[in-house]
């Protein structure tokens, strides 16, 4: 295949801030890349690089000649007061240039003008651009060409930013964060067009179906480096573990023998003359390799909820419009505990407003939401929070609380608490103005949390928030013990946290699925007659209720210490054999062994499931 880029070298650094050094990689025709780093480690700064918007330190870049490159940025930004299709037409592309010089020159009467703006319309085949414009924005859901930019929603505004990019059929494709602010159509229709397309891609997103299904490559950014992975995203998350594992074995090596090398160099003054200084340079490389970090660092998000009564919320008759159109229509419903609400439905449906109003912050037309008494909310929001830039990070956390307090054994200070959302101490110091859009995010979350809410309420929590934060959000809210309400495009994150999901049609009507968002889209697969969820309760599945059933009996809360117990050894078992396994040493009874293994993984297994069973109950 034929080289499209090359990256030789490249470093870029903010003043003392290194985002990566020398990092040199090559995309080939027909790849299908990745981008994968945490928030901070400069991914849209290299997009932006690449794409000729910011100049990097050092290195080279080397583009094919004459490749047709499209680029669109994380935020895509347009004057306002144009229309939809005028914004399209004002590209740089020969065709764009060619309609502008044909209008001007039909308005200025000028017949020498009109001639040579003719002669350029057929140069560049530009005769029917504004049509193929119009079948675009039309498969991108935008039918109102004269609307103007500015009254666009975030989402409507990407699909009008894919248009502009999609038009000239570019040869490449450099893509930031593209399923942003989309709905899960929008994402589903951008994702069967870059897969079947053999345009050539490289993408930073954080949506996990969406790298899993369309890349052959990964690249990650790491500790001001890249790592390069030929496979899709599974694939990178099989050999990224090894990757680790293998550094922090050769860490740990080096700490080892940098103790030993370092009683050597520490000997007496008169002895150092004699010392090789092969061995002594040696020592210092030897340093610097045992100062690396042992482990990349993870958001630790072990924060436990407040105690929530019974009785959550029940909306009587509610109804709500915005004009002509209708948000809620007579909308009844009794929320359980412990419920695991996922709403998913097309931008500007009123996703956001039906959150809204159960916070009490927009005002239903008719109708009333009746909340329990113990409710408390935490609120991450789909517009997020306007920090004072001019503030630090640990100011923001001490306008909430100087000191967070769940129970006896988690008590932290707002430091602690921030240190767990890897924000060390030396970063809390940062002025807020000088956070990455996804720090910003995770310094959100963070504030969000330290109020200790135990109903979770979740606007797009995962636009711009990294892979590892999203990961483990999604591990805390699957233990979380409370409520919780999230809207999301991320079908991988709504797969991991609800358990039924609300589809709002847009005709204010509510439909309830007993199921997370990939088992309703394969119901609407095996339903393709139908476009929405059929309300009558004996066609579909049963709900799933999550109340809470009666409380552990004594003998049962025997049986739950002891299964802990049961899981503590059977985990300590297995992994002393996969140790034993990966040895490499002659094991004798390796066929009784590895039956054991099965077993004790079985016997784990059933002992988690009946764990899990029991601990809910518990509460």
């Amino acid at each position: 295949m034929a080289s499209y880029l090359q990256v030789e070298n490249l470093t870029k650094s903010f003043g003392a801030h290194v985002l990566f050094t020398d990092i040199s990689f090559g995309i080939a025709e027909g790849d299908k890349v990745g981008l994968i780093a945490k928030n901070g480690t400069g991914k849209s700064t290299l997009l932006g690089i690449l794409a000729g918007n910011d100049t990097p330190d050092d290195g080279s870049i080397v583009y094919r000649n004459g490749l047709r490159l499209g680029y669109l940025p994380q935020t895509p930004t347009f004057d306002g007061a144009h229309t939809v299709l005028a914004t399209c037409l004002r590209g740089d592309d020969e065709q764009s240039r060619a309609v502008r010089a044909y209008e001007l020159a039909l308005h200025s009467a000028d017949p020498a003008a009109t001639t040579q703006a003719i002669q350029d319309m057929d140069n560049a085949h530009a005769w029917d651009y504004e049509e193929r414009f119009k079948q675009i924005l039309t498969m991108l859901k935008i039918t109102d060409y004269e609307q103007p930019v500015g009254s666009l929603s975030g989402g409507q505004v990407k699909r009008v930013a894919l248009a502009r990019l999609l038009i000239n059929e570019p040869q490449m494709l450099i893509l930031d964060e593209p399923t942003n602010h989309l709905d899960i159509d929008m994402i589903e229709w951008l994702e069967a067009y870059l897969k079947r397309s053999h345009i050539t891609l490289l993408m930073v997103t954080h949506d996990r179906y969406f790298l899993d299904n369309i890349c052959n490559r990964i690249l990650e950014m790491d500790q001001q480096a890249i790592f390069a992975y030929d496979g899709n995203y599974n694939y990178y998350l099989q050999k990224r573990a090894e990757r680790i594992e293998a550094q922090n074995a050769q860490v740990e090596r080096a700490r080892n023998l940098l103790r030993t090398e370092l009683e050597w160099m520490r000997r007496q003054p008169q002895a150092r003359a004699h010392k090789a200084q092969y061995r002594i340079d040696a020592f210092y490389d030897l340093q610097e390799r045992a100062r690396r970090p042992v482990d990349v660092g993870n958001v630790d998000l072990d924060v436990k909820a407040t105690y929530i009564g019974k009785k959550i919320f029940t909306a009587h008759h509610v109804s709500k419009r915005w004009g002509d159109k209708v948000i809620l229509h007579d909308f009844n419903y009794t929320f359980a505990r412990y419920e695991r609400l996922g709403i998913v439905g097309d931008n500007g449906v009123g996703k956001t407003t039906f959150i809204k109003m159960l916070l009490g912050l927009v005002t239903p037309d008719s109708g009333h939401f009746e909340l329990g008494e113990t409710v408390r909310f935490g609120y991450y929001s789909q517009e997020g929070i306007d920090f004072d830039e001019s503030k630090r990070v640990i100011d923001a956390a001490r306008d909430i609380a100087e000191f967070v307090y769940f129970d006896e054994r988690h008590q932290y200070t707002a430091s602690q608490f921030l240190s767990r959302f890897l924000f060390p101490p030396a970063h809390q110091q940062r002025l807020i103005a000088k956070l990455s859009g996804g720090e910003r995010r995770r310094l959100y979350l963070a504030t969000v949390l330290m109020r200790k809410p135990n109903f979770l309420i979740l606007d797009e929590p995962t636009n711009d928030l990294d892979i590892t934060t999203l990961g483990i959000l999604e591990d805390y809210l699957t233990g979380f013990k409370g409520c919780m309400i999230v809207v999301s495009h991320d079908r991988f994150f709504m797969d991991r946290t609800v358990d039924h999901t609300f589809v709002m049609t847009g005709d204010g009507h509510i439909k309830d699925f007993p199921g997370n968002y990939s088992e309703y889209r394969a119901w609407l697969d095996a339903h393709p007659a139908d476009k929405t969820v059929k309300p009558d309760k004996e066609t579909a599945p049963a709900r799933r209720r999550v109340e809470r059933p009666a409380r552990l009996s004594y003998k049962e809360q025997r049986e739950l210490e002891a299964l802990t117990a049961t899981i503590e050894a059977l985990t300590a078992e297995i992994a002393e054999l996969d140790t034993l396994f990966g040895s490499g040493q002659a094991i004798d009874d390796i066929t009784e062994r590895a039956r054991r293994y099965e077993q004790a993984k079985q016997e784990l297994d059933a002992a988690e499931t009946r764990w899990l069973e029991l601990s809910e109950r518990a509460g």
